[in-house]
């Protein structure tokens, strides 16, 4: 019995096949430090556990509107017109379990087989299988670590093409923790015009830069659509709550396709999202404190273990840090590293060609097992020369 040919260009997730070594691992008796993962430890804050049991107690636990309910609709708006002084209708935004989805509906929506997608390497692994899931081509523009990861508008202008339909941005990113400076922003978005092309920005790390504040594409242009959730900044992962902001003359579009994969999205769940948005603020920005205190203990220890850290990354809760001078192959090394100091680690290799040699960091874990990690991964790296 054969599988479908899109279904066979997906690749396995390497930060999910190290996290189930790592689990065998510790099914053994192994203490094994987690730094693969981009799950942050905290649980999630008071009020919105509070007020998903309300919900749950008032019986939102039916259908709900296609779109999403009005009011986190109306809270998603006003949150992108505080912080970013935009104006986004409620009409414009289709609320999602999770992130994911709303990338397949979208690479869905805009893409016709052949059709290209512009997108970094390294890149975040799996935007790859959604772009081919929907029969459309990634087209790889390189970033540099000796250029902080950034993303170059005239990289990308030289990487269009005739069947070149989106560029996706991901700023805070996944893996290198850059942020786009305002201006390279700005410059991509000038590549729309006159062409039939969008910009995509996946927004779910905002909230979670350390250097300045964040900026939306659609500070710059409308010819925009926006991922984001409540993941990272709100320690909500398991919750399964995300959202995509559209052009008006493409909402209907994806709420159509919605409706018939999805439904609708778990009402009582998007109650626990207004209360994120309206009454967690000082939680979020307390993460936030202690992620870039992590952050700075990651970096001064993977540089003390002898990986190099060029780049600083002033986004997201990851560090891609440089093991050249140990391997050339990130994926055994890092099976190398969970077996031989039981640190579970996230290969280069994953996030494309440009990260092959790298291995991804991730400080979501807490301070003290960032740490112990740090300190065994030295000891390690030692015996190696």
């Amino acid at each position: 019995m054969r599988s479908s040919r899109r279904t066979e260009h997906i690749e396995p997730f390497l930060a999910v096949e190290v996290f189930e070594r790592a689990q065998a691992l510790e099914r053994a008796g192994a203490d094994v430090v987690h730094l693969e993962f981009g799950e942050p430890d905290f649980d999630t804050p008071p009020v919105i556990v509070e007020a998903v049991e309300r919900a749950i107690k008032d019986g939102r636990t039916r259908y709900a509107a296609s779109l999403g309910i009005l009011p986190l609709r109306e809270a998603i708006a006003e949150h992108y017109a505080q912080t970013y002084d935009v104006e986004v209708s409620p009409d414009q935004i289709l609320v999602t379990p999770g992130t994911s989805p709303a990338m397949l509906l979208l690479f869905g929506h805009l893409l016709d087989p052949g059709d290209e997608v512009v997108l970094s390497d390294p890149y975040y692994a799996c935007y790859p299988n959604f772009i081919r899931y929907a029969e459309g081509v990634p087209a790889y523009v390189g970033v540099t670590e000796e250029d902080a990861f950034q993303y170059r508008p005239e990289a990308i202008r030289e990487r269009l093409g005739p069947r070149t339909r989106a560029i996706l941005i991901n700023s805070p990113a996944n893996p290198t923790g850059t942020v786009l400076s305002p201006e390279r922003m700005a410059a991509i978005a000038e590549l729309t015009p006159g062409r039939d092309l969008v910009v995509i920005s996946d927004e779910i790390y905002h909230g979670l830069s350390y250097a300045g504040r964040d900026r939306s594409i659609l500070e710059y242009t409308d010819r925009a659509f926006v991922l984001n959730g409540f993941s990272k900044a709100f320690a909500m992962t398991g919750w399964r709550l995300g959202y995509l902001i559209a052009p008006p003359s493409h909402i209907r579009s994806l709420q159509k396709i919605f409706g018939n994969f999805f439904i609708s999205t778990n009402e009582f769940v998007q109650w626990a999202g207004v209360a994120a948005l309206r009454e967690a603020g000082e939680d979020a920005r307390r993460f936030r404190q202690i992620f870039d205190e992590r952050r700075r203990a990651m970096i001064a220890g993977l540089r003390a273990a002898g990986l190099g850290v060029g780049f600083e990354p002033t986004g997201a809760f990851y560090v891609l840090a440089n093991a050249r001078r140990y391997t050339s192959d990130s994926t055994h090394f890092a099976f190398q590293i969970l077996e031989g100091c039981h640190v579970a680690v996230t290969p280069g290799a994953a996030f494309g060609a440009n990260a092959e040699g790298y291995l991804r960091f991730s400080y979501a874990a807490s301070l003290p097992r960032i740490q112990e990690g740090l300190r065994r991964l030295g000891r390690f790296l030692a015996t190696r020369g």
